[in-house]
């Protein structure tokens, strides 16, 4: 996959002022266009757990009805009969868990979806989604499929610099060997219906196909768990052959080995790296951005992550010294070194570009409260931001051809 020179900003669907679709999400991609952007990156579009999370879904291929625009939208029998054809591979099953109403609820979203996606592309906006790894344990999947996840464990990441203890994470991990049997049916099925809702993807957690960290059910942190082998290549050369080439970015953070390496180069996927995590560690640290690959997307920072004027506030005198920058508009500062980066994508939070504090981080890993809670104000984003986006967009040779 080939990814022109651009730049685009991370705002998510429950950040919108309002927190759904409707003229709040065409406003949000007439801003985009006048920074001259060419993406609009989101977070996952499933329901969301208890604590918020899109990444502990209920499905793994439902859409969330708290983000329509009009929920109570007439539904006509052809449009109900014609979204059952098209989704027949998972739509009974989300209609047996989610209950009365739960089909015309996608119909309406997938009407409102698509009328902003076309929209967004007459605008020259493309849509960046991101495909969490996992669904929660109470899920569709789960209730429709049980065969193909491992009984007595759960899922989660090894003690890193994000968390001493790891993260715990919960959701239940798939039987690969279960999934095999099946063709990959369900992943190909997935990754199907991702294509039908974005131009392209960032598939989350990419090491974990490689080789995931399973934990013992039960278990107060993740420090006790154990890396378990992937299905590597093979999921998704089948996916390809089915589904044609596949427009996904690797999201490759964490514990990398030299396979998850190999696998993402084999198949052709950009990797990611993060502005924030260039400042430390040996000349040859990947995320600083004289090492930074073209074939790569690069993000200032990530929603697991602090605002960049939060990070900047938390660092020592000395890395700040290490970055070499004024200090006078961190945030301004930091959106040009990202933009600057020879990656071929470069990703931007909206917070990030009003200049926000640590209070409007969106997520913070291993906790469950004050979290997925952060919304725009209407207006807050103004002529004024999109104009000095668009110049360090121009200076970076980013603008849309």
């Amino acid at each position: 996959m080939r990814i022109q020179r651009s730049s685009g900003v991370l705002l998510h669907i429950s950040s919108l002022p309002g927190g759904r679709l409707g003229r709040e999400a065409y406003r949000f991609v007439d801003w985009l266009a006048d920074a001259g952007q060419a993406w609009w990156a989101l977070l996952p579009l499933a329901p969301p757990d208890g604590t918020g999370s899109p990444y502990a879904s209920t499905s793994g291929f439902a859409a969330h009805a708290g983000f329509l625009e009009r929920p109570g939208a007439r539904v006509t029998v052809d449009e109900l009969e014609s979204f059952v054809a098209r989704e027949r591979y998972w739509i009974a099953d989300w209609a047996a868990f989610a209950g009365p109403g739960a089909v015309a609820d996608q119909v309406r979203f997938d009407r409102e979806w698509t009328a902003l996606r076309r929209y967004a592309a007459g605008r020259g906006i493309r849509l960046f989604g991101d495909v969490p790894i996992y669904v929660a344990r109470r899920s569709a999947d789960v209730q429709a499929y049980p065969a193909l996840f491992q009984p007595g464990l759960v899922a989660g990441a090894p003690p890193d610099g994000l968390s001493a203890t790891g993260q715990l994470w919960g959701n239940p991990v798939y039987d690969w060997r279960a999934m095999r049997e099946q063709g990959y049916r369900w992943w190909i099925e997935r990754l199907r219906r991702t294509f039908e809702l974005y131009d392209v993807a960032r598939l989350d957690h990419f090491r974990g196909f490689v080789a995931y960290w399973a934990v013992p059910e039960g278990r107060r942190t993740a420090r006790r768990g154990r890396f378990r082998r992937g299905p590597g290549r093979e999921l998704f050369d089948a996916a390809a052959r089915e589904l044609g080439p596949l427009p996904l970015v690797a999201e490759d953070l964490g514990v990398i080995t030299p396979p998850v390496i190999r696998v993402r180069d084999e198949l052709g996927l950009p990797g990611m790296v993060v502005v924030q995590f260039a400042y430390e560690g040996p000349p040859s640290n990947p995320f600083r951005p004289e090492n930074h690959v073209r074939r790569s997307v690069v993000y200032l920072g990530t929603h697991d992550l602090d605002t960049a004027v939060g990070w900047w506030r938390s660092l020592p005198e000395r890395v700040r010294r290490e970055t070499g920058l004024p200090g006078v508009e961190p945030h301004w500062e930091l959106i040009e070194t990202t933009l600057s980066s020879r990656a071929e994508l470069a990703i931007l939070q909206a917070q990030d570009v009003l200049g926000l504090g640590s209070e409007a981080r969106m997520n913070s890993p291993g906790t469950t409260r004050g979290n997925w809670s952060w919304r725009l104000r209407r207006g807050q984003l103004t002529a004024r931001h999109a104009a000095r986006l668009r110049g360090l967009t121009a200076a970076a040779g980013r603008l849309p051809g």
